[in-house]
């Protein structure tokens, strides 16, 4: 199975000044099963944004293209029912008991915001088969209002690992849009939480972006002897960042011993790209 993973685009004022064209032809020359963009397609959550973001997202020829929301996907109050509606529609994951929720405009009130959609939050499941490997793919919401810093909802979590509990599947992994082992200047505030889950679900893999840095790590739990990898990307289209923060992430053999890690880093150079390709040896991690 190999996994294509891209992270923060940035459509809008954030979004560099290369051919968008190229780079979609350059992703598309990778065999993907699985296709993974882990979170700010855009710069302010606008509609304009949003129908570019999908736009390109569409242009990627892989079947199986998942995306979540990032926390600048989430700086409007319509910003959810964008992201469904041009990014990615699922069948959303609401909490089991909203009235012991406690994350900041996890509700907003129809009657003063007029908007369709009152729950803010876009945490979903998704099961593909490839190659009759069934992977269950977990997809939590981290982000708040108009707000950088990262939170999870715990009686959201409580609900998908009831539904966990009663699904089949070979291997499992997460897609959240903040790091649960880095920090930058917008952290996940309850990443302990978010930690348990893993562990308690058996959880060997953790996608994000965020920092527009490239981050591959793993961590042991010495006590529940629990070990899972996290695999954090740059930014694939950002003008704010340097040259070599642009990349994307190619898994070749992904969840084998025979597991590759290709870094693809892009390069502008006036009205051209030029990329270049490192091999990290993914075989120490299982």
């Amino acid at each position: 199975m190999n996994i294509l993973h891209i992270s923060d685009l940035h459509f809008g004022p954030r979004h560099w000044e290369g051919n968008d064209d190229i780079l979609l032809e350059k992703l598309n020359t990778y065999d993907a099963d699985i296709v993974i963009n882990t979170g700010d397609s855009t710069s302010d959550g606008l509609e304009s944004e949003y129908q570019e973001a999908g736009q390109f997202l569409k242009g990627i020829t892989c079947e199986n293209v998942i995306s979540i929301i990032g926390n600048h996907d989430k700086r409007n109050m319509r910003s959810h029912e964008y992201f469904k509606e041009y990014i990615y529609k699922n069948e959303i994951i609401s909490p089991l008991r909203p009235e012991l929720t406690t994350k900041k405009n996890l509700f907003l009130k129809r009657d003063i915001t007029k908007i369709k959609d009152n729950f803010t939050d876009l945490n979903y499941i998704k099961v593909f088969t490839i190659n009759g490997v069934t992977v269950l793919i977990i997809c939590i919401d981290s982000n708040q209002l108009s707000n950088d810093d990262g939170v999870v909802e715990e009686e959201v979590l409580r609900k998908i690992s009831k539904k966990i509990s009663r699904m089949k599947y070979d291997v499992s992994l997460m897609l959240i849009h903040h790091s649960l082992l880095a920090t930058d200047e917008g952290p996940l505030l309850n990443s302990l939480s978010l930690i348990d889950f893993v562990r308690e679900h058996k959880i060997g893999h953790v996608f994000c972006g965020h920092t527009h840095q490239l981050d591959l790590r793993q961590t042991t739990d010495l006590y529940f002897n629990h070990t899972f990898t996290q695999y954090m990307v740059g930014s694939l289209s950002s003008c704010n960042h340097d040259n070599d923060d642009n990349m994307f992430l190619f898994y070749k053999n992904w969840g084998t011993t025979k597991m590759q890690i290709y870094v693809i880093r892009i390069f502008l150079d006036g009205d051209s790209l030029s990329f270049t390709e490192e091999l990290v040896s993914g075989n120490d991690i299982p």
